[in-house]
């Protein structure tokens, strides 16, 4: 089994910043691309940023060029720092993992409880 533990959201004020970090534990073989997605109330889940094991990095549109990922592939962690925020930033923010937990087994995703972020005005 795999755990993804979500920890640094909170209140901030728009324009600030703030850095979510997800930490990966249990049995496992490899971890493929690591992400964040987040849900708004009343809204479907949508993905914030992802990277793989060798980088490389997508983000959604909403979020170009003020949110960045990172991960420590030997820690098996990936961050989000957050930064000009917007009111409409405000959600609960998921991490999710594609593990493989052993050589032969296929990848499956995982998912964080989750962390809310609110931005005010």
């Amino acid at each position: 089994q795999v755990q993804l533990v979500e920890s640094g959201g909170g209140l901030v004020q728009a324009g600030g910043s703030l850095r979510l970090s997800c930490a990966a534990s249990g049995s496992f073989f490899r971890i493929n691309a690591m992400g964040w997605y987040r849900q708004a109330p009343g809204k479907q889940r949508e993905l914030v940023g992802s990277i793989l094991s060798d980088g490389t990095t997508n983000y959604g549109d909403s979020v170009k060029g003020r949110f960045t990922i990172s991960r420590d592939n030997a820690k098996n962690m990936v961050y989000l720092q957050m930064g000009s925020l917007r009111p409409e930033d405000t959600a609960v923010y998921y991490c999710n993992a594609d593990v493989r937990s052993k050589y032969s087994q296929p990848v499956r995703t995982y998912w964080g409880q989750g962390t809310q972020v609110t931005v005010s005005s």
